[in-house]
Parts: structure tokens; sequence; C-alpha cells
């Protein structure tokens, strides 16, 4: 298959105000640079972040905020479909039709689901959340998904995501649905919790202090990565297991500039931790000011927003459509006339 011929889908969930800097870095700059040469379909995620039982008002802002900030960091709509999940309800349709082809132990092995579910206990976890991952699959067999960039966190849903679709194909016909491929994504994305960097930086585990958020104010920004652990040496090297604190304020410095970690800590050589936290606060905030500016010019016309996700929307529509439809044929339900 051609690079031309390649449809990429991912997704993110509106559960944050702000995306991360590991978002922005880990997949949403490599989402941008998918886009180009591929047909490429992003997607707000609404429908999952519902597993959060988040407040109706604050999700409704938290979605266009997302969007916001897809367009800002570089998504172009008139080189991939931008939508919301629930403007597409084939989604949610083809989510119950794999639903019945999921085994309920292969359900219960999903590994965010056990950590998860064993956080919140049996009263804070839901049906949604079991099924969760089925509706990820119906996200990416839905558009019949060549490519799925994807980190470590998401390759057990993708899997599941894949022998799905070969169970459906096994069972109805080769080319029934499309058996996505992943396309790992860069480890140079790959960012720690300033205040605890043996762990990724996470909206869902990371204390504020631990975060660089895309929309955050610059003077925070800065201050979270002065204030970020290192240890008690002096010397600025790249080892993640004796230095993580300072390997990760590399990786970040190399992941914004695109130098060379190894370039980066010639630079610094006999210089202190402070020279590199401030160096580093300032390409940060430099780096994030037009991204963080966009989104709020897009907050700040709304009804031009809902207008891209509305255009999004209906082509997704149009090839969702005949994704569902195939399938629906396949499994015998009675053809819809008129």
């Amino acid at each position: 298959m051609s690079v031309m011929t390649q449809r990429v889908f991912s997704g993110m969930q509106p559960t944050s105000d702000s995306l991360q800097l590991g978002n922005y870095l880990g997949a949403l700059l490599q989402w941008v640079s998918l886009q180009e040469g591929r047909e490429a379909i992003y997607c707000v995620v609404d429908l999952h972040a519902l597993t959060v039982a988040p407040d109706p008002a604050v999700l409704t802002r938290r979605t266009r905020l997302t969007a916001a900030q897809f367009l800002a960091a570089g998504v172009d709509p008139d080189k991939s479909l931008l939508f919301v999940q629930s403007h597409v309800h084939e989604h949610a349709e083809l989510a119950w039709i794999l639903s019945t082809f999921t085994g309920m132990g292969e359900a219960g092995r999903m590994t965010q689901f056990k950590d998860k579910s064993t956080q919140l206990g049996e009263s804070g976890t839901s049906v949604g959340l079991f099924t969760y991952p089925i509706l990820m699959a119906a996200d990416i067999l839905l558009y019949d998904t060549s490519l799925v960039p994807v980190g470590e966190d998401q390759r057990q849903h993708l899997e599941l995501s894949r022998d799905l679709a070969q169970r459906v194909n096994s069972k109805f016909g080769e080319g029934t649905v499309t058996v996505p491929e992943p396309y790992i994504l860069k480890e140079t994305g790959k960012i720690y919790d300033l205040q605890e960097p043996t762990k990724k930086m996470s909206k869902s585990f990371s204390s504020p202090r631990g975060l660089i958020e895309i929309l955050e104010d610059p003077k925070v920004v800065a201050k979270n990565i002065k204030s970020a652990t290192t240890d008690s040496d002096t010397v600025i090297a790249f080892d993640p297991d004796a230095k993580p604190g300072v390997s990760n304020l590399l990786s970040i410095y190399s992941a914004i500039t695109g130098r060379p970690v190894a370039a980066i800590v010639a630079d610094y050589e006999g210089k202190m931790y402070g020279h590199l936290k401030a160096d580093l606060a300032e390409v940060v905030v430099e780096a994030l000011a037009p991204v963080r500016e966009r989104t709020l010019e897009w907050m700040e016309s709304p009804g031009s927003l809902d207008e891209v996700l509305a255009a999004g929307a209906a082509k997704a529509s149009t090839i969702a459509k005949v994704t569902l439809e195939r399938i629906y044929n396949s499994v015998g339900l009675l053809p819809k006339r008129g």
C-alpha cells in the first residue's frame, strides 16, 4: 500500500481544559506530520470521556477546547477530517455490533480496565469503562483505517481492534473490514512527570506542578520547569536510570528543539541544573506561545470552530455509513428502505 492510499485515524478525549506537553509532543505533532500525503481522520472522542462522569457543561467546553488545540497545533481541516465522535452516530452503532464478537474474558483482560477499576472500586466502575476498548475498535474499523498512531499504553487496545477485525473477516469474508496496523509513535515524545520523573506525565495521575500544560499561564509553565525534581548531583548528563529528572528535562529540550540530547549535554558541560532549567523554561514557553494564542482565538469564535467540526463530521459520516452498511448486511440485519 502506498503512503497516498493509507488512511490514518486517531483521537483524544476531552477530559481536561488543556492538553499537556506529552500529548503535544508525543501525539499531536506527529498527527500533523501524518496528515501530509495520507488520508488523515482525527477525532475528539467525547463518548469515551463519558466513562469518567464529567459535568455536562464542562464536557461541552472541553470538547471545543480540545478541538481548538488540534487546530492550533497544525491539524489542517483542508488536509484532514476533524470532528467530534458523538456527531457521527455510526461509532456507537458499530460498537454494539463489535461487542457481540467480544468475549467477556477478553474484555476483562484489558490492562487499563483492570487498573482503573481497581482504583475506582466496584461501585465506581461502569459498564462503559469495561466496553471502552470495543468503542475504540469501532472508531478505528469504521473508517477502514490502515494506520493507527499508538503509544505503548494503547497497544493492547489496538490489538483487540485487530483481533476483532480478523474475527469479522474470518466469519464473513476477507475485506469485510480493514485490519489496522500500528504506527508506533516516536520515543522522543515520551515525557515524564516533572515532580515524579519515573512516571509518565499524565492529566490523570500527575500533580499540577508535575505538568506542562499548553494553555497554562507561561509564568506557571516556567515555574513548574524551574522547580522540577532533579537529584543531589551537579553533573548534567543523560542517564534515565540514575538521573531520571535531569534526563527528562534533556528529553523535553531535545523534543522541542529537534537537537540531539548529546549536543545539549555538551552545551551544559560545567554548568548547573539551574542554567538548564532556566533555558528550558524559556524554550518551552516560546514554543507553546503560538499554540496557546491560536487556541484562544478559536475559542473566541465558537461558531467558526463548530462549522469546522460540522463539516468534518459530515465527511466522516459519509465514509462511516458505507462501512456500517457493509457490516450490517454481513451480519444479516434487514436493510432499511427509504
